[in-house]
């Protein structure tokens, strides 16, 4: 998305400036090369630093998948929402060189606090909460503030006779941004899952690794600054499209009824602005109105890195040959695909449509966006469906959720008073049949729970409370003790994809058991351990007991399941029984490759098109106005996500079908809205006006004001 958008940044005038030396043999400025270094690395710090904050959230912070997926949004909406910032400082104040440098150095404070947020000895879980959000909110900032700013730069380094090397350097720099996004969504997540510090997965490392790069970007830029041509700041065009917008309507408030009616309402400006702008601004708002569905399609499109990388923790993960994926490393197909993509649609699949005389015009092409997009949530819904089976669902309020493991020794009949579950009789050491709702009167309940075997009869009073998991084990009578142990359960999966692991230690003896890393306790007699998170993979382990040690076969623990190995004494040895609670991830996360594959094509379809497009029908004055506009499109589409994460309060799976929906009738919308819009031809001005400036008052002479044309009085070309 933003690899896309990024690429379309050089709108604004390049200011004259000294020559700077070429590379050998070439007439590329040196400077260019320190510009695509710093791009490669600011956005490897970018996007790696984003690759992981999903999960960052959720399994460092704690926060839910809601909580976590709108402060995602939030924060990518920020970095929507200040380029503005930054094309005002750089172009009224600062200069493009100066914001670059300042905003950069905001950026490295903000990564820096961001990776000490996550480092477990500072402070407690409020003050990581505090670092955090300052470190993404400066971190927003920097990108932001310089992301309107870098690509123009560039530009600006070109000789005016140079075009084509200057068209050829927004391809490098182009590519330079994908080489940045795929490199660091692959090797970020390996940072954070691979390496471990503090016992756990290293999120500080995973941020402190795109901290370096982007101190790397800082350093390199400034090390080309006795190279660099520069232009002074010339005035902000938003601020003076802005100034003339505000003046229109405050004239026509004031003085409508004493004033012949215009044509237009901008036109209650000509007493102050030149016609010329006046001209121009009706052109981009007509533009810009096409804009108000777009947000929409962003909506859809940022989700990859916060509801689409939390269903890929859900999945089966492992490709074979040893080789397993992450899952925030599948936001690195996006990248990739583009790339190819890209000249598949250029030079395959749009020349092929032309041979079949279809007229696929840029609104056409965003509207086909649209539906792919639409359809990449489609193939996102049928995969979640799938997904959710393997997953226990929480119970609602007054009910719990209860599975009966039987180690009596022979078959049990368990019977709650009232109530018609586990009415069938219990198999001794078979896993357990699984979780049933047990409907409760209230917030709690007290069940006397009757255990029948071989006709003897034992009560249990247990409490069960509302919306929590249960495991019951029934274990042969101890002296003065039940038969009954009530232990709640941990049911929600890892969102890493890990394996939740537990002992039950029928043996005589207490045991001390060590699995990898992780160390579990189970005290003689039915004691239980705690319940553990390991990494997908096979294991064994060392069982201690106060007399000997055993070496245990594991087996494979495999994603997302939840396993009960029972200790059992047998012939002066310890023997296991693996028992799978819940059902490990059988989904592959190659069925993600569809949605990913119809997401990418749209954006081809949408982002680039749409740019392209939004370029061909504004004036070159107003192109950075229509780039603030796009970008304000994307962080719109971010705050609907928030909105509906926070307050819908759906399914996931019908979450993605009701956004597929949404983007369905938006894309109906625009096809209307697409209808009825007329192209123009902007390079019309200068026929009309001359070397009419901004800074000149027309004058009111009859040839003038016949030369004037409004928009709808220009040659009509095709629609849509």
């Amino acid at each position: 998305m933003e690899k896309v958008k990024d690429k379309s940044a050089d709108a604004e005038e390049h200011g004259k400036g000294k020559r700077s030396p070429k590379l050998c043999g070439t007439n590329y400025p040196v400077s260019i090369a320190f510009i695509v270094v710093n791009e490669f690395c600011e956005r490897f710090s970018y996007y790696g630093m984003k690759a992981v904050l999903t999960l960052y959230f959720i399994n460092y912070l704690g926060w839910d998948k809601n909580m976590s997926t709108a402060v995602y949004h939030a924060f990518s909406s920020l970095c929507y929402f200040t380029p503005l910032l930054g094309a005002v400082i750089a172009d009224s104040w600062l200069g493009k060189f100066k914001t670059i440098i300042y905003l950069s150095i905001v950026y490295v404070i903000g990564h820096v606090v961001k990776s000490v947020g996550a480092i477990p000895d500072v402070g407690d879980k409020t003050a990581h909460v505090v670092l955090s959000m300052l470190g993404l909110i400066l971190i927003a900032f920097g990108t932001g503030g310089i992301k309107p700013c870098v690509a123009a730069f560039g530009g600006d380094q070109f000789d005016e006779e140079n075009i084509d090397e200057r068209r050829k350097f927004f391809s490098i720099f182009y590519m330079s941004i994908n080489a940045g996004s795929v490199l660091s969504t692959i090797v970020t997540p390996i940072l954070r899952g691979d390496v471990k510090c503090f016992g756990d997965d290293c999120y500080a490392l995973a941020f402190g690794v795109p901290a370096v790069l982007m101190i790397v970007a800082l350093v390199v830029f400034i090390s080309g600054s006795g190279l660099y041509k520069r232009s002074p700041p010339e005035g902000n065009v938003m601020v003076r499209v802005c100034k003339c917008i505000g003046f229109a309507i405050k004239n026509r408030w004031r003085n409508s009824k004493t004033s012949p009616e215009r044509s237009h309402w901008l036109d209650w400006a000509e007493e102050k602005y030149p016609k010329r702008l006046i001209e121009e601004i009706k052109m981009m708002l007509r533009v810009q109105i096409l804009y108000i569905p777009l947000p929409m399609f962003w909506a859809l499109f940022d989700q990859q890195g916060s509801r689409w990388t939390l269903q890929a923790t859900r999945m089966n993960m492992d490709f074979g040959g040893g080789f397993v994926i992450k899952p925030d490393q599948m936001q690195m197909l996006n990248a990739l695909l583009i790339l190819v993509f890209i000249p598949i649609f250029d030079m395959g699949i749009y020349p092929l449509i032309a041979m079949c005389r279809i007229k696929l015009t840029p609104l056409r092409k965003m509207t086909v966006g649209m539906i792919l997009a639409a359809l990449a949530f489609c193939a996102a819904t049928v995969v979640e469906v799938n997904v959710i089976k393997t997953v226990v669902e929480p119970s609602p309020a007054k009910e719990s959720l209860v599975q009966v493991y039987n180690l009596m020794g022979s078959d049990v009949t368990v019977q709650f008073p009232g109530q018609s579950v586990f009415s069938e009789p219990l198999k001794s050491h078979e896993d357990p049949v699984g979780y049933t709702n047990l409907p409760l009167n209230g917030e709690s309940q007290l069940y006397t729970v009757n255990v029948l075997q071989n006709g003897a009869e034992y009560h249990c009073e247990l409490t069960f409370m509302e919306q929590t998991a249960y495991s019951l084990f029934l274990h042969p009578a101890q002296p003065g003790g039940t038969v009954c142990k009530l232990v709640e359960d941990h049911i929600t999966k890892s969102e890493t994809g890990a394996a939740y692991l537990r002992f039950i230690n029928t043996h005589t003896e207490n045991i001390n058991i060590t699995v990898g890393t992780s160390e579990f306790y189970a005290a003689a007699n039915y004691g239980i351990s705690h319940n553990v998170s390991v990494p997908r993979g096979l294991y064994k382990g060392v069982c201690k007991t106060d007399s000997n040690q055993y070496q245990i076969d594991l087996g494979l623990l495999d994603f997302g399941a939840f396993y009960t190995v029972i200790l059992s004494e047998k012939n002066s040895g310890l023997t296991l029984k693996k028992m799978e609670d819940i059902q490990a991830n059988d989904i592959h996360i190659a069925w993600q490759i569809p949605q990913y594959v119809f997401l990418t094509a749209g954006e081809v379809m949408f982002s680039i098109t749409g740019l392209e497009f939004s370029y061909s029908q504004a004036p070159a004055s107003m192109k950075s106005v229509l780039q603030a506009g796009w970008l304000m499109t994307v962080a719109s589409g971010n705050v609907i996500v928030l909105t509906v994460a926070e307050g819908a309060g759906m399914e996931q799976w019908a979450e993605f079908l009701l956004f597929a929906g949404l983007l369905v009738a938006v894309s109906i919308i625009f096809s209307i809205m697409a209808y009825y819009y007329t192209y123009v031809d902007p390079d019309q001005l200068d026929k009309l006006f001359g070397d009419d400036t901004y800074n000149e008052k027309m004058d009111g002479s009859e040839s003038k004001k016949n030369k004037m044309l409004s928009l709808t009085d220009m040659p009509k070309q095709t629609k849509m």
